[in-house]
């Protein structure tokens, strides 16, 4: 029974070792977390969502054309595949028509960033 406890002892003792240096090295890097997003109408012919992004979203989705609505602007980035970076504010109450892409867009702002995206079918 001594060996046994001695034996996991060990075991788990091996495992902090190993983790320890892995999660230092975590710490200094933000991870990047999906902008929050809800479907409020959804048929055959249009698509309606709401998304939310929080400080440093990171939102990298294929999408296609669309009219966005922003309920709460804010300061956005998008980088395209090429590795191109533009920075762009979208006031409050603007509509925009975006056409079909795949760049990943983040929050670049301090605030939350809130918008409403209609894409027809």
């Amino acid at each position: 029974m001594r060996a046994v406890r001695s034996m996991i002892v060990a075991i788990a003792a091996l495992g902090f070792a190993v983790a320890g240096p892995a999660q230092a090295q975590d710490k200094g890097k933000a991870k990047e977390s999906a902008p929050a997003s809800k479907v409020l109408l959804e048929n055959d012919k249009v698509r309606v969502t709401e998304t939310t992004f929080k400080p440093g979203d990171v939102s990298r989705n294929d999408r296609r054309a669309r009219v966005a609505y922003v309920i709460k602007g804010g300061t956005l980035e998008r980088t395209s595949k090429d590795g191109k970076k533009a920075s762009y504010e979208r006031k409050t109450g603007a509509a925009v028509w975006l056409e079909a892409d795949s760049d990943a867009v983040k929050n670049v702002g301090k605030a939350e960033y809130k918008v409403v995206t209609v894409q027809l079918k």
